[in-house]
């Protein structure tokens, strides 16, 4: 089973603030640090540190050369990244004293994939390799539709969520991956996340449906089957990649074999190892590393 990721890369500005900056207002930084990043670029290499096989598919410019290197380095294919004319896409981040975060994104040479480019990245997969989408590249309608006429799994990660989300055929993917933010738009409803996991079944009764609530654990569906996995509390610094190192994460533990209880268990384990470092990219565990986290956790 192959993994094709077509997905964004960004060069992140990470900046400590004190609290988010209002309308009309004007604050002052403690500090600014830069860090690879993007939804795509995390979750490709949230797959390599896991354990998966894994190539990438999408844009930089010139200005993100170092994106390419770093992908290539964590052993993620890199034989269908373009180099465009054009600012790689970029994110500015602003973090607070309690690691949350509030992000603006240019989308870049994100978004400037052409259909037969796309063509070009599917070529060569086949039925049950999985194609994984964000919402922060283009051409996300074709990719599925393409990626559906090959037989392929889609898992859907429908962030950041925008009314782009409801462009796409939704009744094509495979796996959805959400927060409760995303989960409550797809279902257009509020309240009770269960609930919420419900009405998402109902409208999408061919997917499985992971929706991720933050310090409140993840719960699963898939037709008859419900799953229930409490999260790892600690002392967050950043949770910048947390979702983006769960959805690496279970994929991964898909693609080997693992049940989807442990599949999120280690997906789980792996985020709470990601938002207690700095940065996005950087702040991804090794499989080692996380089983090393899951071991204290234990003890």
């Amino acid at each position: 089973m192959k993994i094709l990721n077509v997905g964004s890369l960004n060069i992140d500005r990470v900046y400590a603030v004190d609290h988010f900056v209002l309308g009309g207002e004007t604050i002052s930084a403690r500090n600014m640090e830069v860090f690879p990043g993007g939804k795509g670029l995390n979750q490709s290499i949230a797959l390599a540190r896991a354990g998966a096989t894994v190539a990438h598919a999408g844009a930089i410019g010139e200005d993100g050369l170092f994106l390419k290197e770093l992908l290539k380095n964590n052993n993620v294919d890199v034989n269908s990244l373009l180099v465009k004319e054009g600012a790689t896409g970029h994110a500015i981040i602003q973090v607070n004293p309690d690691g949350k975060n509030c992000i603006v994104i240019l989308g870049g040479t994100n978004i400037s994939l052409t259909e037969e480019e796309v063509d070009k990245f599917l070529e060569g997969y086949e039925a049950n390799d999985i194609l994984l989408l964000q919402n922060e590249v283009n051409l996300t309608p074709y990719m599925m539709h393409k990626a559906h006429e090959l037989g392929m799994k889609i898992a859907y990660n429908a962030s950041p969520i925008n009314e782009n989300v409801f462009a796409n055929p939704l009744d094509y993917v495979d796996i959805f991956l959400i927060n409760e933010n995303e989960g409550a738009s797809l279902a257009n409803k509020e309240g009770d996340f269960e609930e919420i996991l419900e009405e998402l079944v109902k409208k999408y009764p061919n997917a499985e449906i992971v929706l991720t609530l933050g310090e409140k654990g993840v719960l699963y569906a898939y037709q008859n089957i419900r799953e229930k996995v409490n999260a790892c509390l600690v002392d967050a610094i950043d949770t910048t990649a947390a979702g983006d190192t769960f959805c690496g994460y279970f994929l991964a533990c898909k693609a080997k074999g693992l049940s989807i209880k442990e599949a999120i268990h280690y997906a789980t384990h792996a985020s709470a190892c990601a938002v207690m470092k700095k940065g996005a990219a950087p702040s991804i565990p090794t499989w080692d590393e996380m089983k090393a986290f899951e071991e204290k956790e234990k003890n």
